[in-house]
């Protein structure tokens, strides 16, 4: 049985017209161990369904479907179940530590909080607990720091204190929401080889998310390319790298930065914009933007087609167009 089963995942959220879909449809598992990337630009849906997975969505949110964890659905459990899970079996990353965290109270009680609601921990020993948390996520001088405000560290260190709660009660899933945001490239890096390092010496199942294809290239064993609420491509990271089936997932590759590029040489960019939520296509979401649209595009959203392999689907009519544009 998969760690983590999610199966036809929708989630709705409140318009002056009626209820919106701003996810359609995604499905996936992951083992224990395993680790999955959502990536796509924003708005594309990729947090809303991390979200919907801890049961935090936005208020007047709703998700249907499955979300199965560790064989119990987690989809209509009451305020007092999830509370249970989350911080102890399942825990977030949130993608800016300076909102996620709360001013008013020292780091070190923040990093304790889930020892003292998910393991009965004494105030002693949660504060133990904590400092050796601190330090394991780097941060100096951890047993004077830990009487230290959020607002004393620096972007990079509130993300590592971020971890440190994440990892407090070692989770069995570990959901990183674009944890390097506005981090400079060198914190960055030592942000991701910790989580990867964390991930690997626990055993804990990941889903990163993120807008950056190379994160994903070197931090993932599996991706899910999103695109308007809905999955437009998914399989291994090697396989999908190689053979991009998606237009969208090549306009993508083909918008990042690149090494070497002379100054002033301008990003390759997609044209036009992710459609809105009021206005979203009965076809497939990117066929206004790309350059290989025919009608049948229009239709219908594509069903997911093999590329080279079941492991390996693109939500594609032109599959075999996409991949002759190379």
């Amino acid at each position: 049985m998969a760690l983590l089963e999610v199966r036809d995942l929708t989630v709705r959220l409140p318009g002056e017209g009626g209820p919106l879909d701003a996810v359609r449809g995604v499905g996936f598992s992951l083992e224990r161990g395993e680790t999955l990337g959502l990536v796509g630009e924003s708005g594309c849906g990729k947090s809303l369904t991390a979200l919907a997975l801890m049961g935090l969505l936005p208020e007047g949110g709703s998700a249907s479907g499955s979300v199965r964890f560790a064989g119990r659905e987690l989809l209509g459990l009451d305020e007092r179940a999830l509370c249970a899970l989350r911080g102890d079996r399942i825990a977030m990353v949130f993608q800016e530590p300076m909102t996620a965290l709360n001013p008013l109270h020292t780091v070190g009680r923040q990093v304790a909080e889930p020892l003292r609601r998910h393991r009965g921990m004494g105030a002693a020993q949660a504060r133990r607990e904590a400092i050796a948390l601190l330090e394991r996520v780097g941060i100096a001088d951890a047993s004077r720091r830990v009487d230290a405000y959020p607002h004393q560290f620096s972007g990079g260190q509130r993300q590592r204190v971020m971890i440190a709660m994440a990892l407090a009660c070692g989770p069995d899933l570990l959901i990183a929401d674009e944890p390097t945001t506005a981090l400079d490239v060198t914190v960055q890096g030592q942000i991701l080889d910790l989580i990867a390092d964390l991930v690997d010496e626990r055993g804990m199942a990941l889903i990163l998310v993120s807008h950056d294809l190379g994160v994903m290239a070197e931090n993932v064993d599996r991706m899910m390319v999103m695109y308007a609420g809905i999955v437009a491509e998914e399989g291994p990271t090697a396989a999908l790298f190689s053979r991009m089936a998606h237009p969208y997932t090549r306009g993508l590759f083909r918008a990042r930065p690149r090494l070497g590029a002379g100054r002033g040489v301008p990003l390759i960019t997609i044209p036009g914009t992710v459609p809105s939520l009021t206005q979203m296509p009965s076809g497939c979401p990117f066929a206004d933007r790309c350059e290989l649209v025919i009608d049948a595009c229009r239709q219908a959203i594509p069903a997911p087609v093999e590329v080279g392999g079941p492991a390996h689907l693109a939500r594609c009519l032109r599959v075999d167009a996409t991949e002759a544009l190379r």
